[in-house]
C-alpha cells in the first residue's frame, strides 16, 4: 500500500510517532518517508502542536524502588547504602562506574518523563482553541470513560470584571449547547457527556457573555473569541 495515498493511515502514524508508540521497524520506515514527504513532515508538526501541550496536564511519577535497586544490582554497587547514596563508597569500583551510573540514570530520565507524559493523564480527546489571529488560547482534554474534561487557559485575553466565559459545543445543525462557564486563568473541570463529544459536534466555541453566562437558553449572546475541534487520540 502506498503511504501517499492512504490519509487516513497517515494520520494515524504520524499521531503514534508523535507519542513514541510507534517501534522498531515501523518506526524506522516511517522515517524514511519523512525524508521526502513534506506534506507529512507538517502532519507530524501538526500532531505535535497538539499532544506536547498534555505534559502540562501530567505529574511526576517516582520510580519504584525496584528501578533502583535493579541499577545498583547491574552495577555491583555496594549496598550498605541506598543506591542515591553510591557516591560514599571511595573504592576505584566507583570511580570505573561513574560513566555507566550516568548512562543508566539519563535513560531512566527519559523513561520517566516519557510516562509522564503518556501515562499520566488518562486522555482519549483534545482540542486546542485560538483566536482570529490562529494563537492558542484554551487547552481542552477529555476522559470519555469518566465523561470529565479539563480546560485550561493557555493565552486568553484578560475578561472583564461583568462578563464570562462560555464554552459551547455547536451541531451541525440545531441549537449550541453550553458545557459551561470558564475560568479567567489556570483551569477548570467540567462534565464531558454526549453534548460535548456527539458525532453531531461540528465546532468547540467559547464566546464572551454576560457575569454568569448566556441569559438565552437557545444559545449564546456574545461574540465568538476562540473556537476549535475534538481530536480523537486514543
Amino acid at each position: 500500500m502506498n503511504l501517499r495515498d492512504n490519509a487516513a493511515l497517515r494520520d494515524k502514524l504520524a499521531a503514534e510517532y508523535v507519542l513514541g508508540t510507534l517501534k522498531g521497524g515501523a518506526r524506522r520506515r516511517f522515517e524514511g518517508h519523512l525524508h521526502n514527504d513534506a506534506a507529512l513532515r507538517r502532519i507530524v508538526v501538526e500532531w505535535q502542536d497538539r499532544l506536547v501541550p498534555l505534559a502540562e496536564f501530567s505529574s511526576a511519577q517516582q520510580p519504584r524502588k525496584q528501578v533502583w535497586l535493579g541499577i545498583e544490582r547491574r552495577l555491583n554497587l555496594p549496598r550498605a547504602y541506598a543506591a542515591w547514596q553510591f557516591w560514599r563508597n571511595d573504592s576505584l569500583t566507583f570511580w570505573r562506574s561513574l560513566g555507566v551510573v550516568s548512562t543508566a540514570v539519563a535513560a531512566l530520565l527519559v523513561v520517566t518523563i516519557s510516562v509522564r507524559t503518556l501515562q499520566a493523564p488518562q486522555l482519549d480527546y483534545v482540542a486546542t482553541l485560538t483566536d482570529d489571529k490562529a494563537q492558542t488560547a484554551l487547552l481542552l482534554t477529555g476522559d470519555s470513560r469518566h465523561q470529565a474534561m479539563t480546560v485550561r487557559v493557555v493565552g486568553a485575553a484578560a475578561v472583564p470584571g461583568d462578563k464570562s466565559l462560555e464554552l459551547w459545543a455547536v451541531p451541525k445543525s440545531g441549537h449550541p449547547r453550553s458545557l459551561g462557564l470558564l475560568s479567567e486563568r489556570g483551569e477548570v473541570k467540567l462534565a464531558m457527556t454526549s453534548k460535548a463529544i456527539g458525532d453531531d459536534v461540528a465546532l468547540l466555541a467559547v464566546t464572551l457573555e454576560p457575569k454568569g453566562g448566556s441569559p438565552d437558553p437557545n444559545g449564546p449572546t456574545g461574540p465568538i473569541l476562540y473556537k476549535g475541534n475534538w481530536v480523537r487520540v486514543m
